[in-house]
């Protein structure tokens, strides 16, 4: 691998496409030199906003010597296909969250990746928000004690904000709408702080949105470790809003998006603000998929990580449509 920045192509000119690009402009570490989307006037319109030369083909990318990767924000249905295709030609692949929308899928471009020997890295940046790294640091530390219940809830207006044609909001593109769009950031906190989840029970409902597609989600996650934690996700309310509590036997932190990060402690009253600073998530996920590409470390979450994740999320998908409690297990053997 030659020195100096990652050299990496754009696919998939959607806007989480401008949000990965504007990252990559805040660092050194990665440069965009190509992109391709089918919609020319799409292609043409990144180009020239980020500086880079549109290809006319996939093919053309893949080809390119010049390029080591792959920033993929393609639609889920094609994630395997476009995913196995740049494995195969040698290019290391940043996907955007979830891996797929199937398990076998996520296996399968899972398994490209890794017989091609290329890093396979995937956007899952909430998990890197100082607030969430500071509260994983109490728990490693036993300040909290034994873990026992976490809330989250995830919640923006989409009212009038999307296309409905778009595949983000079709049940073929996004099966479980806002669980599986937004709602997987927090399972994958909830999981990253409390512990993998072992069973799921879920609820969807559509109430305001237009389309096919569920507009508010509730899971109840049980977790291994025996904890207990519930989120709900929602692309009907009036505002955008996150909030995050993290129960233990000795500590308790909440976090909420207006007023930051508190804390309390056993045997205390007084809840305590926490100063965390605003750190660039973004930059940093994409700074690290750039390192492991140079053999310095490896992704937070790769393959095998994001797959689990979707499981989640499937889980709780089977539990809404059949009415019951679902095991992760379960989805992994038979999804």
């Amino acid at each position: 691998m030659a020195s100096g920045p990652l050299r990496v192509a754009s696919i998939g000119m959607g806007w989480w496409s401008d949000v990965l690009a504007d990252a990559i402009k805040r660092s050194d570490r990665i440069e965009i030199v190509s992109c391709y989307t089918r919609s020319d006037d799409k292609r043409q319109a990144f180009a020239a906003k980020y500086g880079c030369k549109p290809a006319r083909s996939y093919e053309e990318i893949l080809n390119d010597r010049g390029i080591d990767a792959v920033i993929n924000t393609t639609p889920n249905n094609v994630h395997l296909e476009t995913t196995r295709a740049a494995a195969r030609a040698g290019k290391h692949v940043f996907l955007d969250k979830p891996i797929a929308n199937t398990i076998t899928d996520a296996r399968a471009l899972t398994d490209a990746c890794r017989e091609a020997g290329v890093v396979l890295a995937l956007g899952y940046q909430r998990r890197k928000e100082s607030h969430f790294r500071w509260i994983r640091k109490q728990i490693d530390d036993g300040v909290f004690g034994k873990l026992v219940n976490a809330e989250a809830n995830i919640s923006r207006d989409r009212l009038g904000q999307f296309e409905l044609g778009s595949w983000r909001y079709t049940a073929e593109g996004m099966p479980g709408g806002v669980m599986l769009q937004i709602g997987i950031h927090y399972t994958d906190v909830l999981e990253y702080l409390m512990g993998p989840v072992k069973a799921v029970s879920g609820s969807l409902v559509q109430l305001v949105l237009p389309g096919e597609n569920p507009d508010v989600a509730s899971l109840l996650l049980e977790h291994e470790n025996g904890a207990r934690s519930t989120l709900n996700a929602c692309y009907a309310s009036a505002s955008e809003y996150y909030l995050m509590n993290i129960y233990g036997k000795e500590a308790t932190a909440y976090y909420d998006l207006h007023q930051g990060l508190r804390w309390l402690k056993r045997g205390t009253s007084q809840v305590v603000p926490v100063p965390c600073e605003k750190n660039d998530t973004i930059r940093e996920e994409l700074e690290e998929f750039a390192d492991a590409v140079r053999g310095k470390g490896k992704p937070e979450m790769e393959g095998e990580a994001s797959t689990r994740s979707l499981a989640v999320l499937r889980a709780g998908l089977k539990s809404a449509r059949e009415g019951r409690r679902v095991e992760v297990a379960e989805i992994l053997a038979s999804d």
